[in-house]
C-alpha cells in the first residue's frame, strides 16, 4: 500500500472511530438521563423507600434506608410539590471524587417546586449491574 493511500485509510479509521465513540457516550447519557427521570418521579411522589432500593448499589452501601427517608423528607418536603424540570447539563464521567472508577453521568436539572421556584438538582447515576441507577442526589 503507498504511504499516501495508507494515511488517508488511517485518517478515515480514525474518524470512524471517534464518531463510534461519540454515538456510545451521548447513547449512555440518554440512557442514564431516562433512568434518572424515572427515579426523581419516586422521590417527587414521596416514595423514598422505593427511592433507596432502586439506588445504585454504591447509594445504598453509603446510606441506609431509614437514613436516605429522613435525609430526602427533610430536604424535599419544605420543597412543595414539583412544578417543572428542565435538564441544564449532562456530563458523562469514567472519574468521580470519592468513588471508584466506572461510568458516570452528571445531570444538573433547573426545577421548580411550588415553594422554591429556582432550584437546582444534581443526579449522579452510574451503570450498576448493566443498568443505570441513581448513585447520588442533591437539591439546592
Amino acid at each position: 500500500m503507498k504511504p499516501t493511500k495508507y494515511r488517508f485509510c488511517s485518517l478515515v479509521l480514525l474518524l470512524v472511530f471517534a464518531s463510534l465513540v461519540g454515538v456510545t457516550a451521548d447513547e449512555k447519557t440518554e440512557a442514564a438521563e431516562r433512568a434518572a427521570v424515572v427515579w426523581l418521579s419516586l422521590v417527587d411522589a414521596g416514595q423514598y423507600e422505593v427511592s433507596w432500593d432502586e439506588a445504585a448499589t454504591l447509594f445504598r452501601e453509603a446510606v441506609g434506608a431509614s437514613d436516605w427517608v429522613k435525609a430526602v423528607g427533610a430536604a424535599r418536603e419544605p420543597l412543595g410539590n414539583l412544578v417543572d424540570r428542565n435538564l441544564l447539563t449532562a456530563t458523562y464521567s469514567t472519574t468521580m471524587p470519592g468513588a471508584p472508577d466506572g461510568e458516570y453521568v452528571v445531570l444538573q436539572f433547573r426545577t421548580i417546586f411550588e415553594n422554591k421556584a429556582q432550584a437546582v438538582e444534581t443526579v449522579t447515576p452510574m451503570l450498576d449491574e448493566g443498568r443505570w441507577r441513581v448513585s447520588g442526589y442533591y437539591v439546592r
